[in-house]
């Protein structure tokens, strides 16, 4: 499992996948953050295609193509607000990365990279978001041989730093 998960520091926007994930919220038009950043480098025609999609459920996802990213796809996914960890945000969290994979199986990517969801504005707490993160894609790469390699692209090397601590931790 170590050799299908990778950890790095960089811009989401500009990763050569089969599908980034946009950690978005549940409007799907954009925002701020990695929102925005990957609205912004895809062009108008990501908006235009996410606006008849209705928005999506937090710990849900759907899928558009990636227009002017390196990336075919972006699959969207509203991570839930922490309030403190008592109205279901741990398994939400999870919800959002089960719910990605199983668009990026349906839809044949090899690669896909993902943002730390929720940890920003939502104020999620950094070291459970990334373990939640790591166990929870460990576990459905152990289903699957489909996609091959999930990279977890970081912001910045606090980030960096906690998913490399949940991925020794947990492989």
């Amino acid at each position: 499992m170590k050799n299908r998960i990778f950890i790095i520091q960089g811009d989401i926007t500009r990763q050569t996948c089969d599908a980034i994930v946009n950690a978005a919220n549940t409007s799907l038009l954009g925002g701020g953050g990695v929102d925005g950043a990957i609205h912004r480098a895809a062009g108008p025609d990501l908006l235009a295609e996410c606006i008849p999609l209705n928005g999506c459920a937090t710990g849900q996802a759907k899928i558009t193509k990636g227009y002017r990213l390196p990336a075919k796809y972006v699959i969207h996914t509203p991570g839930p607000i922490w309030r403190g960890g008592e109205r279901n945000e741990p398994a939400l969290l999870a919800s959002c990365y089960r719910s990605c994979l199983a668009l990026a199986w349906e839809h044949g990517c090899k690669t896909v990279c993902f943002p730390s969801i929720s940890t920003g504005v939502y104020h999620f707490p950094l070291a459970q978001a990334a373990e939640i993160a790591i166990r929870t894609i460990a576990e459905e790469l152990g289903k699957t041989d489909t996609p091959e390699i999930v990279t977890m692209v970081c912001f910045d090397p606090k980030t960096k730093g906690a998913y490399e601590d949940a991925l020794a931790a947990i492989l």
